[in-house]
């Protein structure tokens, strides 16, 4: 394709097509736009450098705990339930959107007095 019909005028690093970012360029001979398939040749992209990066997070930000406070007691609303596993009527929950937003969540409770978690899709 020409210059004289491409509908955007920009950097080798967008389509000049649909104006989408496009991918670095591979091993091929043309690098496709992903969202409407026009290829630019990878000639391009010569003298051009392509930067990609990754960012983690530091391990010491994280804090993994099994313990819900320094007491150990367990934080959230307390229900009428029975547990499973030892019968004690007391149980804390907390809820996820675990599928997607049209169907319901997920609940999740924790016997107060063995520890016991069961779930429950609504």
């Amino acid at each position: 394709m020409d210059s004289a019909s491409t509908c955007f005028c920009s950097e080798s690093d967008f389509c000049s097509d649909c104006g989408s970012v496009l991918p670095p360029p591979g091993i091929q001979d043309t690098v496709t736009c992903l969202c409407c398939g026009h290829r630019t040749h990878v000639t391009e992209f010569l003298m051009k450098c392509v930067q990609r990066s990754v960012v983690f997070n530091k391990l010491d930000t994280i804090v993994v705990s099994n313990e819900s406070d320094e007491a150990g007691a367990l934080k959230g609303p307390q229900i009428d339930r029975r547990c499973n596993r030892c019968g004690c009527e007391k149980m804390v929950y907390y809820t996820r959107q675990m599928r997607s937003a049209d169907e319901g969540q997920t609940v999740f409770y924790t016997c107060v007095q063995c520890r016991f978690q069961e779930k429950e899709d609504s």
